[in-house]
């Protein structure tokens, strides 16, 4: 018997992923049933449901798009800040909620998972007020919704939400429905404006510094090889920031840096104040990307092509965005011939002593460790201020998520980028504090046999809150744990992981090196370091 749940899954599958993450609970069990009776598809279970958000999170952002199941209320509530992240990053993630019996919500019974007052819509309308897209499915519009609900992802590549009452999911429905599927999936193409893409041409031609600044959304559309071939057919100098650092392989010829308002390197920023022409790609201006808005460009310098709205020198209209990239990509036009330039110096291990480590040394030590096609995950504190501004070797990724800020986020991030891209290390640098969060998901590495490198920086506290406020004040104080024993409470066996430490410069140039030869095991790296050490990025930031 084919059913809503089969149909369901097999949407999910056709969207692109083999996974689904979550966290069982009364009301999705009987919908678990049909994820594991698949051979096509694999359950991973998380230690919670926030866990289960980031870990999809992490793995959409590699991946193109992520699944998780939770169970009615209090499942979906504790996911709903990792749900949140993925909406504030645009990364299209699909939560799941298995909910009460279609008879016990008509009937307003007052079950457990509930605030006992007979309302089944609450939790739907807190979704629905943070900007998710909510489908409650019944038996008479199951079909039209899940289908309602795949047109709208594909097409604005946004988190969606679907309440799956726990009678529904073995509600027989037509086998046939199956064979509309692979059209249903695939993106609709728009008609694009001639005069658009010629005023767009236009300008670029006509600017003497013209300057590209490749932003996160083109990446969630995936739309990288379009925007490589804009701008190396037309020679184009660009930027990216850290919602984007990574998207384009920063070891291209164009690359001029990643960008941060007035705290960016001189060289980049140099190149950013210079140009008169700024087209925007997908990217979203907030303060912990420029500076705290300290970018020297305007709106009368801007041309801007995003997901909901296109801007030519503050002018708006609405343009299917991937339509739009796709067809500028292909527009005919020519752009001055400019001198080549470099701002971007080669990547080289620094000089190395005996002396304590340092977030300066720790930085760059680690950039230059980085091998080609890994990715790097810098958590929202430390790490992420002093890693972003340091280049990427060919084909390296980057993952921050420095608009929502969520600590703890990156570190089950990096074990769901690693699933969705087992050949390609993760390596993920990450605070003590932070990894307190959300330090569970250890288990889960260990049981899915992970290989990641896991920086862990440890200081005593959340540094970036001292430098905020309260440098020496105890609530920016952390607990002492001792990480040596990781492995052993979490499950691994004596060849699934090594934990290793470093203090001085030395001690860390010999570390990478012997975790980066060991790809057969998890790799965690305690980095010791002084209380008040930070980056210099952090600290000018503080001062603005």
């Amino acid at each position: 018997m084919y059913t809503v749940g089969d149909y369901l899954l097999d949407v999910v599958h056709a969207l692109g992923t083999d996974k689904v993450f979550g966290v069982p609970g009364d009301y999705n069990l009987q919908f678990l049933d049909h994820i594991t009776a698949r051979n096509d598809m694999k359950w991973i279970g998380d230690a919670n449901e926030l866990n289960a958000a980031y870990l999809t999170d992490g793995y959409a952002r590699k991946n193109g798009f992520g699944a998780l199941v939770t169970t009615f209320g209090v499942g979906e509530l504790s996911a709903l800040n990792g749900l949140a992240g993925a909406m504030s990053e645009h990364v299209p993630v699909l939560e799941i909620v298995g909910s009460p019996r279609t008879n016990v919500q008509k009937d307003q019974q007052l079950v457990h998972h509930t605030s006992g007052d007979g309302d089944f819509l609450k939790f739907e309308e807190a979704h629905k007020a943070l900007g998710f897209d909510v489908y409650h499915l019944t038996k008479e519009n199951a079909i039209d919704q899940i289908d309602s609900m795949v047109r709208t992802l594909v097409a604005t590549k946004k988190p969606a939400y679907v309440v799956l009452p726990l009678d529904l999911g073995d509600v027989s429905v037509n086998p046939a429905l199956k064979d509309k599927i692979a059209e249903l999936t695939q993106p609709v193409k728009q008609d694009v404006s001639t005069s658009l893409l010629a005023e767009i041409g236009k300008y670029l031609s006509q600017a003497a510094q013209p300057l590209v600044l490749v932003g996160h959304e083109v990446a969630r559309f995936g739309l990288e090889n379009e925007v490589q071939k804009l701008i190396t057919d037309h020679d184009l100098p660009f930027i990216d920031n850290g919602l984007s650092k990574g998207t384009l392989s920063e070891d291209l010829s164009q690359f001029a840096g990643t960008y941060n308002g007035e705290l960016s390197p001189d060289t980049t920023k140099r190149v950013v104040d210079q140009a008169d022409v700024v087209l925007l790609l997908g990217a979203k201006i907030t303060d912990s990307v420029s500076g705290s808005f300290t970018q020297s460009f305007t709106d009368n310098q801007i041309i801007a092509i995003n997901a909901n709205v296109t801007s030519v020198f503050g002018r708006k209209t609405r343009v299917d965005f991937r339509s739009l990239i796709e067809e500028l990509a292909k527009f005919n036009f020519t752009t001055a011939a400019r001198p080549s330039f470099k701002t971007v110096q080669p990547r080289t291990l620094p000089t190395a002593s005996d002396h304590l480590l340092t977030q300066e040394f720790y930085d760059q030590a680690v950039e230059a460790s980085l091998q080609p096609g890994q990715t790097l995950l810098a958590e929202q504190g430390t790490s992420y201020f002093g890693l972003t501004t340091q280049p990427l070797p060919k084909d390296a990724k980057f993952i921050g998520q420095p608009l929502w800020g969520s600590i703890g986020y990156t570190f089950p991030a990096a074990l769901g980028s690693q699933i969705a891209d087992p050949l390609s290390r993760n390596v993920l640098s990450i605070g003590e504090g932070s990894l307190q969060m959300t330090l569970q998901e250890f288990g889960l590495a260990f049981r899915e046999n992970l290989h990641s490198l896991i920086l862990l920086i440890e200081n005593d506290g959340y540094t970036v809150e001292r430098y905020i406020h309260g440098m020496d004040q105890s609530y920016n104080n952390v607990p002492a744990f001792d990480y040596d024993q990781v492995p052993r409470l979490f499950g691994a066996s004596d060849d699934q992981a090594v934990v290793l430490n470093a203090r001085t410069e030395n001690e860390l140039l010999v570390t990478l090196k012997k975790a980066q030869e060991m790809t057969d095991k998890l790799v965690l790296v305690r980095v010791h370091m002084a209380q008040k050490d930070a980056p210099e990025v952090l600290e000018k930031m503080v001062k603005m």
